[in-house]
């Protein structure tokens, strides 16, 4: 008889910041679902994901194998809720990379996640980089571990995670984490939560720049940087405009 899944709980520190109230009423075996992808050698391929308000509460997890010297590109919007979490567990082969565009969107008492998980194989590299927007009592969180095993040498990976809280009842947490054993290698990782940025607001203003013109010319920025590594431009400038429409609500 197959042994019966225990639902993740907040104690469980990759689910440290999800919705401890969901996740006990949650069905484990959906919960513990993954979608697998593999990417072949020397191959590019790009993968979009979408969670829109309205959709409920739900888990979207994806593994990903990218071959020896492939590349995968993943960009997410989640603007999802009450409890919204894109997961990506990524295993490179010698030589491939992995690039991650990722914005979190929210208002009202909704939680959306980022998290992954990526490991490096020699010579490997992968960049993530986060932008999260939140108001009213929402929360964006962006969990993210790299793994560099022993062997695994001459590889390059980042992590750059950036929110905006847009009202004093928002709130945004990372959780950068690199596990390294190799010496040859260069990781890092940076994360910032604050709000817009008031000195750039009023150079804009002395402009003659409105300000909620300026507010959002900033905001359109902020996320923009999300999606930079997208190679075409008008892909790269529907991502964002569809980021954007999620924002409609938003106190800007």
């Amino acid at each position: 008889m197959t042994e019966a899944l225990a639902h993740p709980t907040t104690h469980d520190e990759e689910w440290r910041y999800a919705d401890g109230e969901w996740l006990a009423k949650a069905d484990p075996v959906e919960l513990a679902h993954w979608h697998d992808h593999a990417i072949p050698a020397g191959e590019i391929e790009r993968g979009f994901a979408v969670i829109e308000p309205g959709e409920g509460s739900k888990v979207d997890r994806l593994r990903v194998h990218v071959g020896k010297g492939a590349r995968y590109e993943h960009f997410v919007i989640n603007a999802g809720g009450p409890y919204a979490r894109c997961e990506l567990d990524v295993t490179l082969e010698e030589g491939a990379h992995f690039e991650l565009g990722g914005v979190t969107l929210g208002g009202g008492d909704a939680r959306a996640e980022i998290v992954t998980r990526v490991v490096h194989a020699p010579r490997a590299t992968s960049s993530q980089v986060v932008r999260s927007v939140q108001w009213g009592r929402s929360v964006g969180n962006f969990l993210g571990r790299i793994e560099i095993p022993r062997d695994s040498q001459q590889v390059d990976a980042a992590q750059n995670f950036k929110a905006i809280l847009l009202e004093a009842g928002a709130s945004a947490n990372a959780k950068p984490e690199l596990e390294i054993y190799a010496d040859d290698v260069k990781a890092a990782h940076g994360a910032a939560v604050g709000a817009l940025d008031a000195n750039a607001a009023f150079y804009m203003a002395s402009r003659g720049i409105a300000p909620e013109a300026a507010r959002k010319l900033l905001v359109r920025a902020f996320i923009a940087d999300a999606f930079a590594a997208v190679a075409h431009e008008e892909v790269r400038d529907d991502l964002l405009e569809q980021a954007l429409h999620y924002l409609e609500d938003a106190s800007l």
